[in-house]
């Protein structure tokens, strides 16, 4: 899943892309428990310790939770408040702990030991109810309420500071403080449980991974690296192999495998994994609109949005449904085309054609991308090896972002198959940040593709400043015998899409870390990621670090000019699917009734909108859609709604100017990036564009005309 999961428990109202993240407390009057000496090559920058055992995670979240009550009980006792003595202690608490929170909770999705990861997630558990308790804490609204109303005070403030007094307040209102009493301690209970459901759900997918096992026949189609090293069984004494449901296993086998039964196999494992998310989803459903009716909405989709740049749900419901108009035209044309390979197939083969399944949706948009531009991802991987494409993609971030990264050696780091970046400016002698690379699989681990901002920049009151760190972690194909990882195109879109993110974080300069980097409103932080994904298709970008894994030759212009025609194949249908996921879920978050069915309704609307069948096997896919229980609800829309930004910056900008155009970078740096969430996203769009965004670009982007 590209994005960047929450990670700040005490900002609870941020969702799961849209990401955070006094009497001024010392941060050395409490034990630093998760700062790290630093490696010999750092020269700058406090090192964060992943090396917690499950009782140091335990002491730290008992630290976290006596400093916040401290610092909440001194401001509810202020008797004359002000910015400097109820905003300022709150923030930098946010500021202070935000790291510490990260680590924490952080690991349950990186480490290898179940012990810790049990001891993670219990200290995000107990840490989102102390910051649920916190944010009902009527007399702290109290005092910051008595700051927001006071109009002199307010008038004193900068942009920034007067936008932080307005989030917060804000936040303490929308989580029930101007309720009666009986109905905030309901609402408190409703977001205790809410955040309980969360937690469990995710750790399901990520450790309910399911497995088939197939015969090499039964694997035809697949490419020999594919069986080297693979896990093997015995089964009625046959020899079989072992294929997982993890991406480096699932969807080579669904776009490769020849047999139909494989295939769907493989997609009913799938599709039947952690059954019993089901009643987790359900019930946050309820729960959701129970709260939202609570606080005066008349749907949980409709208090989401409050907060997003599309404001109302008829404006995401109309967005979407004109998109799933348009794009249902180009779909049954694609369609069309796959029934006769399937059609041909059946008939070579003397079976009977029954119609398309959700499980022939990647061999069939594949094979047809493969025969009418004689381009397999096979044949692209070889120019794709994991080292060459990761220093690549990096050097463009530097050139681009006019930045200098230094690996740092013998990192003090989670497993022993991360990377550690520092990051300085290009052209001075001055620090950054550090980032994390985490690009494989292995058991227990987070199973998709995702960025924490493991600790936000922020100003410190002596004016210096706190770096960033930010930690990427994937699942890209791992090397196989002699041969190194080798990507698909797909995959090196994915690592600089997210790498975006990475960068996002790092050129942020804020002095609150709540708005510092990725912390923009969540129909908005997937654009900067969006638009970066356009360096995989420009040639020239290319010839840079596509070359063959053997011979080091550059990748050949006529395979970037085959990869490049074939970018906007099955469009129709690939876009359809995201409209599927955003209807899905404005279904089950805009209703004012609750009566929806999570299950049935994802499957309906998937053969509805998707227009591939879902075949006569029960599945419940909605059972690991993390999206709906990892913050995204009411809000993946925003994936296509954030492209069509990300079309316009790039054509208006990258494309007219030159993608390697330093200018242009530097632009983007300090209008998109470095501002993060501290102001509207629609001004930092204007101010990169010279004017107002338009769907034109996004139109023709994927296949569409404005």
């Amino acid at each position: 899943m590209a994005g960047t999961p929450r990670t700040l428990p005490f900002l609870l109202s941020s969702l799961f892309l849209a990401i955070a993240s006094y009497c001024y407390y010392h941060y050395s009057h409490y034990p630093q428990m998760t700062t790290a000496p630093l490696p010999q090559t750092a020269t700058k920058g406090s090192v964060l310790n992943f090396s917690l055992t499950p009782s140091e995670i335990g002491q730290l979240v008992d630290t976290l939770i006596a400093r916040g009550k401290k610092i909440q009980d001194d401001v509810a006792a202020q008797t004359n408040p002000t910015f400097a003595s109820v905003i300022v202690p709150l923030a930098m608490r946010e500021n202070n702990q935000g790291a510490d929170y990260s680590v924490a909770t952080f690991l349950q999705n990186v480490s290898t030991d179940k012990d810790i990861r049990d001891a993670s997630t219990a200290a995000e558990e107990k840490l989102d109810a102390f910051e649920i308790e916190s944010l009902m804490r009527e007399d702290v609204y109290k005092v910051v309420r008595a700051v927001f109303d006071n109009k002199e005070e307010m008038a004193k403030l900068d942009a920034e500071d007067l936008r932080l007094v307005t989030k917060i307040e804000m936040q303490y209102r929308r989580n029930g403080l101007a309720l009666p009493k009986e109905q905030r301690g309901r609402l408190g209970d409703i977001k205790k449980r809410l955040s309980e459901l969360g937690i469990k759900f995710s750790r399901n997918v990520n450790e309910g991974d399911g497995r088939e096992t197939f015969t090499r026949e039964e694997l035809e189609g697949l490419p020999a690296d594919f069986f080297v090293d693979r896990p093997t069984e015995v089964v009625d004494g046959v020899t079989k192999y072992v294929v997982t449901t993890k991406y480096p296993d699932l969807f080579p086998a669904l776009r490769l495998a020849k047999r139909e039964e494989t295939r769907k196999r493989l997609s009913v494992a799938e599709g039947q994994r952690c059954p019993e998310n089901i009643d987790l989803l359900q019930e946050a459903v309820g729960l959701r609109l129970e709260a939202a009716r609570m606080l005066g909405y008349s749907t949980h989709a409709e208090y989401v949005l409050e907060e997003h740049m599309a404001k109302t749900p008829k404006e995401v419901l109309d967005f979407e449904h004109d998109l799933r108009e348009r794009l249902t035209v180009l779909g049954l044309k694609e369609v069309e085309e796959i029934e006769e390979l399937k059609r041909a197939d059946k008939r070579a083969v003397g079976e009977e054609y029954t119609g398309l399944f959700s499980w022939d949706f990647r061999y069939y948009t594949n094979l047809v991308k493969e025969r009418k531009h004689n381009i397999s991802d096979e044949e692209v991987k070889q120019y794709f090896p994991m080292k060459e494409v990761t220093r690549g993609i990096l050097d463009i971030y530097q050139r681009m972002l006019s930045l200098r990264f230094v690996k740092v050696e013998n990192p003090p780091v989670w497993h022993e198959d991360v990377d550690m970046y520092e990051v300085w400016e290009a052209t001075e002698d001055k620090f950054v940040g550090h980032f994390y690379l985490d690009l494989y699989p292995r058991e227990g681990k987070y199973n998709h593709a995702a960025v924490w901002p493991i600790r936000a920049g922020y100003t410190k009151p002596d004016g210096s400043r706190e770096y960033p760190v930010a930690a990427m972690v994937a699942n890209f194909p791992k090397p196989v015998g002699t041969t190194p990882a080798l990507l698909k195109h797909d995959d090196a879109t994915t690592l600089l899409h997210e790498l975006g993110h990475v960068f996002h974080g790092i050129c942020s300069i804020t002095k609150w870390a709540r708005f510092h980097g990725t912390s923009t409103e969540t129909d908005f932080v997937e654009a900067p990621s969006q638009m970066l994904e356009n360096w995989c298709w420009e040639p020239s970008v290319l010839a840079q670090f596509a070359v063959h894994y053997k011979t080091g030759e550059p990748i050949p212009d006529e395979l970037v000019k085959r990869l490049v025609a074939a970018k906007n194949e099955s469009a129709g249908l690939f876009n359809l699917r995201q409209v599927f996921f955003g209807l899905y879920d404005m279904a089950i978050h805009n209703t004012e009734d609750g009566k929806v069915d999570v299950k049935n309704l994802y499957t309906s609307l998937r053969e509805e909108i998707g227009l591939f069948k879902n075949g006569d096997i029960d599945t419940w896919g909605s059972a690991t859609f993390g999206h709906m229980m990892g913050g995204y609800d009411s809000g993946y829309y925003g994936y296509l709604w954030s492209e069509v930004f990300s079309a316009d910056m790039f054509a208006s900008r990258f494309q007219k100017e030159g993608v390697a155009n330093a200018s242009t970078g530097m632009d983007y740096r300090r209008e998109i990036l470095l501002p993060g969430g501290s102001r509207d996203a629609s001004v930092s769009l204007e101010k990169f564009l010279g004017r107002k965004p338009n769907n034109k670009a996004f139109l023709k982007s994927i296949g569409l005309e404005a």
